[in-house]
């Protein structure tokens, strides 16, 4: 049997807001959900405002409580040598002196050394060849020789100053000759031997004997030997004896009464 028009179209309306009001609901109901529950880009921002805390540094390992009671092993520190105060006086002369020199280690070679000895290069602006091994008392007696003496008379001889003296012996372990075992002041740091006396003006002066016509070498030799006498307690040159035929030797030995030898 036909239904009325009437019925028809209440039920077709009926069905049509159903179908809306599900529309409208299902629609509304997926954009809520597509909203996104906090607000990502200010969750951002306040991320990377933030100050970023530094990593936890690296666990240091402490030693043991029970290390710190033992006493921490070390080098010995070397203790300086005893320098008498003669011998510190000494160097603080020839520093006047302008005497350039250095310290060396004590020399000890049986009954031959030298406790506190100095190698000295120059005298002023004189040089020494090669550098001279001495105690510091024959060193002091040498520079004022050189400065007071040799210097002045070089100038006066041959208008010149002196630039080296070459030394053929300074330090050495070795007895006199011809002594019966008697040790050499050289054994002991208080001599020396001259061999040759340079110029600035280029003039070498050797202190062999000069010949006879020779007369302003003489004279200036004369003058070293005599002049030493004075700074020397042992002044030996050519014409002593053959061993001393090339060359002066000047050392401090002390002798009774204060004996000097000056030949």
């Amino acid at each position: 049997m036909a239904r009325p028009v009437g019925i028809r179209r209440v039920v077709l309306g009926c069905t049509l807001m159903l179908l809306v009001v599900s529309v409208a609901a299902c629609t509304t109901g997926s954009v809520l959900t597509l909203q996104p529950a906090v607000d990502v880009g200010a969750q951002t921002a306040a991320i990377s405002m933030a100050p970023v805390a530094a990593p936890p540094s690296p666990m240091t390992l402490q030693p043991p409580a029970t290390m710190a009671a033992y006493p921490r092993i070390s080098e010995p520190v070397p203790q300086p040598e005893f320098m008498p105060d003669d011998e510190a006086s000494c160097r603080r002369e020839l520093k006047k002196l302008r005497v350039e020199f250095r310290d060396l280690d004590p020399i000890r070679e049986g009954a031959c050394g030298i406790e506190h000895p100095v190698q000295v290069s120059s005298i002023g602006s004189v040089r020494m060849k090669p550098a001279a091994t001495l105690t510091c008392a024959m060193a002091l007696s040498f520079a004022k020789w050189t400065r007071n003496e040799l210097v002045p008379s070089a100038r006066r001889r041959y208008l010149s100053g002196v630039d080296t003296i070459h030394q053929g012996s300074s330090y050495s372990c070795r007895k006199i000759a011809d002594s019966r075992g008697v040790l050499s002041e050289h054994g002991k740091g208080n001599a020396l031997d001259i061999m040759r006396i340079e110029l600035n003006n280029g003039r070498d002066i050797d202190v062999r004997k000069p010949g006879l016509f020779a007369f302003r070498q003489r004279g200036f030799l004369n003058n070293v030997r005599a002049d030493g006498c004075q700074y020397f307690n042992t002044v030996l040159g050519p014409g002593y004896n053959a061993d001393h035929a090339n060359h002066f030797h000047f050392d401090i030995k002390q002798r009774r009464n204060n004996h000097v030898a000056c030949r």
